[in-house]
C-alpha cells in the first residue's frame, strides 16, 4: 500500500483534499456510483494530474488510492486503471489552462435536467450571481472517448470556469479544490432552484442585468473568495463522519 511518506508535503495535501472533495461529492448526492471523475494537479512541480482508480466508488477514494496520470493519459503512479472519458475531458482542461489546479464533472439530477434545456441555465437567486455571463456550453457529441473532442472541449470552455455540457452533466474547474467543489454546490443548488420554480407554474422574477452584474462583481471580493471559508468546514464534516479521506 502507498504511504504518505511517498510523497511531497504538497503532494499529498493536494491527494487528501481530493479525496475529500469525492467523498463530499457522494454525501452531497453527486455521485454516479463508480461513474464520473473530479480531478486535481499532483502538485506544482510535475505536469500530471490524479484521478480516481476506475471501479471504486466515492466513498471508497482515499489520499493513497488515487492514480496519478500524465497529460498523454498514462498512467504515472497507482495500483488500477483509469476511465478513459475521465481523460479525455480533464486532460483537454488541464492542457489547455494552467490557471486551473481543480476540475469537477457531475452527473447530478438537477444538472442533468438543466443540461437538456434549448435555454440552459436561468439565473434567478442569489447564489447564481456568480455565474452570470460565465457560463459556457458544450454540444454532446457522444460519450466522450475520442481524443478529437478534446480540443472543442477546452475551446468551448474558454475562460469560464463553469460549463455545462448538453444533454450530458455539469462542469466546474477552479484553481483550488475548495474553490471547484463550492461552484458545482452552487450550480447544481441554481439547477435544483430552476426546476423547483418552473414546477410551481407561476409568473417568475428575475434580477436585472444590472444587478446580475454588480452582484457577480461582489463575489470577487476577497470576504467571499469561494471555498476559502467553506473548505475547512467541509473536511469537519467528513472527519465528523469518520471518513476514511485521508488515508
Amino acid at each position: 500500500m502507498i504511504k504518505k511518506s511517498n510523497f511531497s508535503e504538497e503532494e499529498w495535501l493536494n491527494r487528501v483534499n481530493l479525496s475529500a472533495c469525492y467523498h463530499l461529492a457522494d454525501h452531497f448526492q453527486f455521485s454516479d456510483i463508480i461513474w464520473n471523475h473530479i480531478t486535481a494537479k499532483t502538485s506544482s512541480v510535475k505536469h500530471t494530474f490524479l484521478i480516481n482508480n476506475f471501479g471504486l466508488r466515492y466513498d471508497e477514494i482515499t489520499a493513497s488510492n488515487l492514480i496519478e496520470v500524465d497529460l498523454k493519459g498514462n498512467i504515472v503512479s497507482g495500483d488500477g486503471s483509469i476511465n478513459d472519458t475521465g481523460f479525455i475531458i480533464h486532460g483537454a482542461i488541464h492542457r489547455a489552462r494552467n490557471d486551473v489546479n481543480c476540475i469537477m464533472h457531475t452527473h447530478s439530477r438537477a444538472g442533468l435536467a438543466i443540461s437538456c434545456l434549448k435555454d440552459g441555465l436561468k439565473l434567478s437567486i442569489q447564489d447564481a450571481a456568480i455565474f452570470y455571463k460565465s457560463t459556457s456550453y458544450h454540444d454532446w457529441q457522444g460519450m466522450s472517448t475520442e481524443e478529437q473532442e478534446c480540443e472543442i472541449l477546452a475551446k468551448n470552455l474558454g475562460k469560464n470556469n463553469v460549463m455545462i455540457l448538453r444533454n450530458h452533466g455539469l462542469l466546474t474547474c477552479g484553481k483550488t479544490v475548495g474553490e471547484t467543489f463550492m461552484l458545482m454546490y452552487y450550480l447544481d443548488r441554481a439547477c435544483k432552484n430552476q426546476i423547483d420554480t418552473l414546477s410551481m407554474n407561476q409568473e417568475l422574477v428575475y434580477p436585472s442585468n444590472k444587478v446580475m452584474e454588480y452582484a457577480a462583481n461582489q463575489y470577487k471580493d476577497s470576504r467571499f473568495q469561494l471555498g476559502k471559508n467553506e473548505w475547512p468546514a467541509l473536511l469537519r464534516l467528513l472527519d465528523d463522519k469518520n471518513s476514511i479521506y485521508r488515508n
